[in-house]
């Protein structure tokens, strides 16, 4: 069993860059490639080499998915900035609703702190509300 956090995993470099581009199907230099045009930034030993992770696999799976269908690099990295945009915005649109449900309750449980039930009220009501002098 791993001890690291969910999801640390798949960030961990271990690929060098031969076996990475083998797993994304394409040739040593276009990773390289990919690298000079900001598409993809891999971690680097000490010495140097590039490591790549099961996430920099799948970037460079979505790169190759992405030119499969037209795009040239530059339309590609545009395309994976947006869908980093959206992925950020969904994320922020999820702790907004949340932050909001939680306003939402806390005003609801305010309300029920305020509110005084009619037997426990200091006056006498008449049925249609009106209190009874």
């Amino acid at each position: 069993m791993s001890t690291e956090p969910a999801g640390l995993h798949r960030h961990r470099a271990v690929y060098v860059i031969s076996v990475a581009a083998e797993l994304a199907g394409v040739h040593p230099q276009t990773l390289r490639i990919y690298e000079r045009k900001g598409l993809l930034d891999p971690a680097r030993t000490v010495g140097g080499s590039r490591r790549y992770s099961e996430h920099d696999i799948a970037v460079l799976r979505r790169i190759q998915d992405l030119t499969n269908t037209g795009l040239n690099l530059e339309g590609v990295k545009r395309v994976m900035e947006l869908e980093a945009e959206v992925r950020r915005l969904q994320e922020e649109l999820v702790r907004s609703k949340q932050e909001a449900r939680e306003a939402v309750a806390r005003t609801h449980r305010q309300y029920r702190r305020d509110l005084v039930p009619v037997r426990n009220s200091p006056e006498r009501w008449l049925p249609g509300g009106r209190p009874a002098r």
